[in-house]
């Protein structure tokens, strides 16, 4: 059980944030199930990987492969599948009425489901190995759900159809990642620092294909982990503070040191005291009004949050 304040740290986490608030359109949540299973097969059901496609033999049109990942807030995400079908959350959609998301969608959306079910639930950022490239630790999020036989437990919702998660390496209970399968970005970054693990192997893609890989992107993820366990779910393009700089580039030797420092308090079992403290106390790492977006389509711009 988390340090410092485990009912508060419980509570907390049971109740919506900005981001993960249905508003208006918890109407769509009335009749689901509450078991936290049941409710990823539920996200999974209605969402499609913006690589995914090719999985179900569909061609995304582009503005929705290129807008509807942009949706920062839960209520926009679900008003985009009633828009597409209006029938109840229950009902498998095809690919056509799908919302066209990324890990991180799966993921908010499974733990809005949790947290109107009573059930403490946060996203965590950090790295998978179980997708494609042998040795190599893919950007992910995944849902962090409170069990209350066994504690904090991982859940990945995109790999919640069996038809999908034949795909991929997969030979573990989605609702219980190993936490050696996906490392926390924490737990990535004193992977590398700590125990000679090569900065390359994390990354969104090999390294060939683009600059996001190695340390400054494992920092930005350390960065995004911190946000959501305070509540704050961004978008994974989202920057501000100590991460502004190019991506690709080096970080500097002082900003190493202080992702060192960061990194204890992002890893294990999390102190909600501590990530707290750390989130409000450290300019570099709360997350101002406006921020960065390094959008993957639609160009690099400012946005100011709700």
């Amino acid at each position: 059980m988390p340090s410092g304040g485990p009912a508060v740290s419980l509570s907390f986490h049971a109740e919506q944030s900005v981001f993960s608030d249905p508003g208006d359109l918890a109407r769509l949540y009335d009749g689901l199930p509450h078991d936290p299973e049941q409710l990823a097969r539920v996200v999974r059901d209605v969402m499609i990987h913006r690589l995914e496609g090719d999985l179900f033999g569909h061609t995304h049109p582009a503005d929705r492969l290129h807008n509807d990942a942009e949706s920062r807030y839960i209520d926009v995400v679900l008003r985009i599948l009633a828009e597409r079908n209006d029938a109840p959350l229950t009902v498998r959609r095809e690919p056509a009425d799908r919302f066209v998301g990324t890990c991180r969608d799966f993921t908010l959306l499974h733990v809005s489901l949790l947290r109107h079910a009573g059930v403490p639930a946060r996203l965590r950022s950090g790295f998978a190995d179980y997708f494609g490239t042998t040795g190599f630790h893919v950007d992910h999020v995944v849902t962090e759900y409170w069990d209350t036989e066994r504690g904090w437990l991982l859940a990945d919702a995109q790999l919640a159809d069996p038809e999908i998660t034949a795909n991929w390496a997969v030979d573990f209970d989605p609702m219980d990642v190993p936490r050696a399968r996906f490392l926390v970005a924490g737990e990535a970054w004193r992977a590398i620092r700590e125990g000679g693990a090569d900065e390359a192997a994390f990354g969104l893609h090999p390294p060939t294909e683009g600059p996001f890989f190695g340390e400054r992107f494992v920092a930005g993820n350390m960065r995004l982990d911190l946000a959501a366990l305070n509540k704050v779910e961004t978008l994974l393009w989202d920057v501000w503070g100590e991460e502004e700089g190019e991506p690709g580039t080096a970080l500097p030797q002082s900003s190493r040191e202080f992702y060192d420092r960061v990194a204890p308090v992002v890893s294990g079992d999390v102190s909600f005291e501590a990530v707290r403290r750390l989130f409000a106390e450290e300019d570099g790492l709360r997350t101002p009004s406006t921020v960065t977006c390094y959008a993957p389509f639609n160009g690099t711009h400012l946005v100011t949050l709700r």
